[in-house]
């Protein structure tokens, strides 16, 4: 009797954790288009929804900003994104971390700074918190071209 049981509890197991990380994927492409969405739109309570307090958020420059800096940033249009276009993204999710890198293209209208575009490749670093997944830590290089 047992070993008739062990089939379908093991496929039901293995169903569950499946679709467990096909929902966290969804869940990651999901709330990094909220992401370029609120850095656009430089909306405070959609930034601070998204992000962690311990944020860290590194630029290719070399400055870090934390949580504050990064909101305020964006919502003062000291950083003023016009567009942001997203290509070639990867998501690795481990356990309750995911690891997004992607190419960033976007223009830009910082306050006091002549418009301009900005070529970055990025890694995210996204926490599972209960049941929402939270920016920790970001961290943008420079890149040599559109991909």
């Amino acid at each position: 009797m047992i070993k008739k049981l062990i089939l379908p509890i093991s496929l039901l197991i293995a169903i569950t954790v499946s679709g467990q990380k096909k929902n966290d994927k969804d869940a990651i492409i999901d709330v990094a288009e909220r992401l370029r969405l609120a850095m656009i739109s430089g909306d405070k309570t959609s930034l601070e929804a998204l992000i962690l307090p311990e944020l860290t958020y590194g630029h290719s420059g070399g400055h870090i900003d934390d949580a504050a800096e990064f909101v305020d940033k964006l919502v003062t249009k000291k950083s003023d994104f016009v567009t942001i276009d997203i290509t070639n993204q990867n998501i690795n999710i481990i356990g309750n971390t995911a690891i997004v890198r992607h190419h960033f293209y976007a223009t830009t209208a910082d306050l006091g700074k002549t418009p301009g575009d900005v070529t970055l490749d990025i890694l995210l670093v996204w926490a599972k918190v209960k049941n929402d997944w939270k920016l920790l830590a970001r961290q943008a290089v420079k890149s040599e071209k559109k991909k």
